[in-house]
């Protein structure tokens, strides 16, 4: 018997009932799990440092969803372009992760928007993975992000499994809240994702507003979308040893004020939101020059990239180079730290499917001033651990941060309560949650195929 299944108390995808139990719970069943995945990064590696490029919260969410699904025994193999030709075909992420490489295009220079056009070569190198094995090796397909969902699509069809697709971004809601000086979504994207949400078993979103807009703007039957909140990694993501030890590591005052963004750098993020707002606040109280601190950490990402010095001289003109630092991507254990050495995180994005990095500070034990769009009314709770803003207007946001340069006490108060927020968030929760949407998909794939459709 395998360890699944006597942690289960019976065969696989049975249930333990007791002796004496009701007829129609003894004939109830757990919907049996996959043993082994297909899931698919066509565009940006677990493996990258997230806030590089195209790497972010997408990355670090396969990585985690990754490791939680081998840890209650569905291996997954994770399969990405490769972008050195010094990468082995291979690498072992976790036990029960393996991320595969796969050739298609040139390794470095390929823009994400000149991806679709590898995607066959892509789709070749997954199946050539997969001939390599027995029938049946996967037993489903979780693709994420468009791109992938198509190589996915052909996938599950060849292979007759399921498709779980999670979109991650979607081009009609990117192109209703674009930043100023913003690229559209091409045309191509948007029949794209339509196709997926047709072809897809099931839908993963990461909030009810998320599934909403699935149903809303790709017309998703409501039934086959699921709702599984993301995680944070609370081992790594929490006070630990507090904002005066961070500060400390960081270089940072111990008492400075210190509103800090993390993330891409492109306008879709918005951090030029966050330096107009400082400058408003500079222009109210000079005062406030000599103790504060506005750390900037990550890189030029998507649009962003063609103004890589955009921000830099942004605040040159704003006059406030001399409170704001520029860092580059860091590692996750560094941008804990990060996370415990700011006041308050400053989120002014104009589209979030979520907002991981909202949840990371905030299970660090520091509050969160946001926008209120996506997922990020559901990320933070206004008034309690953050404070959710309408629109982005940088007066509003100085409006926001102000209490925290006033009243010193506000971001402890905010920051305990942020902590408890995010405690609710643990991966474990999101992978058991998915794995449960993998066993319906697969469930109604064997319902149809025996003829009960």
């Amino acid at each position: 018997m395998s360890q699944h299944a006597s942690r289960l108390g019976g065969p696989r995808g049975r249930s333990h009932i007791p002796f004496g139990a009701p007829p129609h719970q003894r004939l109830r069943r757990i919907p049996r799990r996959p043993r082994r995945i297909a899931m698919l990064s066509v565009h940006t590696s677990p493996l990258h440092q997230p806030g590089t490029g195209d790497a972010g919260g997408m990355n670090v969410y396969i990585v985690e969803l990754a490791k939680r699904l081998a840890a209650i025994d569905i291996e997954v193999e994770i399969f990405t372009r490769a972008t050195a030709a010094a990468l082995p075909p291979s690498v072992e992420l976790a036990p029960g992760v393996l991320v595969r490489h796969v050739d298609a295009g040139p390794y470095e220079g390929l823009a994400k928007e000149e991806l679709p056009a590898q995607l066959c070569a892509f789709t070749h190198g997954v199946m050539r993975a997969w001939a390599g094995h027995r029938p049946g090796h996967y037993d489903l397909v979780h693709s994420h992000y468009w791109l992938s969902g198509h190589v996915g699509w052909l996938a599950a069809e060849r292979w007759g499994v399921p498709l779980v697709h999670a979109m991650h971004t979607m081009a009609k809601v990117k192109n209703a809240a674009l930043a100023a000086g913003d690229t559209p979504e091409p045309a191509a994207r948007v029949i794209g994702e339509q196709q997926i949400v047709r072809a897809a078993d099931r839908l993963i979103a990461n909030t009810g507003g998320e599934a909403d807009e699935l149903v809303h703007h790709y017309e998703a039957a409501r039934e086959l979308v699921a709702v599984v909140h993301p995680g944070v990694n609370l081992d790594r993501f929490r006070p630990a040893d507090g904002r005066a030890a961070a500060r400390a590591r960081l270089g940072l005052p111990a008492d400075a004020l210190i509103p800090l963004f993390a993330g891409r750098i492109q306008p879709l993020k918005a951090p030029d939101i966050l330096l107009h707002a400082v400058a408003h606040l500079l222009e109210e109280d000079p005062s406030l020059r000599e103790r504060m601190v506005v750390p900037v950490v990550g890189g030029p990402s998507g649009s962003g990239l063609a103004k890589p010095e955009g921000l830099h001289k942004l605040a040159a003109r704003l006059g406030i180079c001399d409170v704001v630092r520029f860092r580059p991507p860091c590692a996750q254990d560094e941008l804990a730290d990060w996370y415990r050495a700011a006041s308050v995180l400053v989120m002014p994005s104009y589209s979030e499917s979520f907002g991981l990095v909202a949840i990371e500070a905030q299970a660090c034990g520091t509050p969160v001033v946001a926008a209120s769009v996506g997922g990020l009314p559901v990320a933070v709770r206004d008034g309690v651990s953050g404070t959710l803003i309408q629109g982005h207007d940088p007066a509003d946001y100085a409006r926001a941060l102000r209490p925290f340069a006033s009243d010193p006490g506000r971001v402890e108060r905010m920051g305990a309560a942020a902590a408890r927020h995010a405690e609710s968030f643990g991966w474990d929760t999101a992978a058991a949650a998915t794995a449960d949407v993998y066993a319906e998909a697969m469930r109604e794939r064997r319902r149809l195929r025996s003829g009960h459709g």
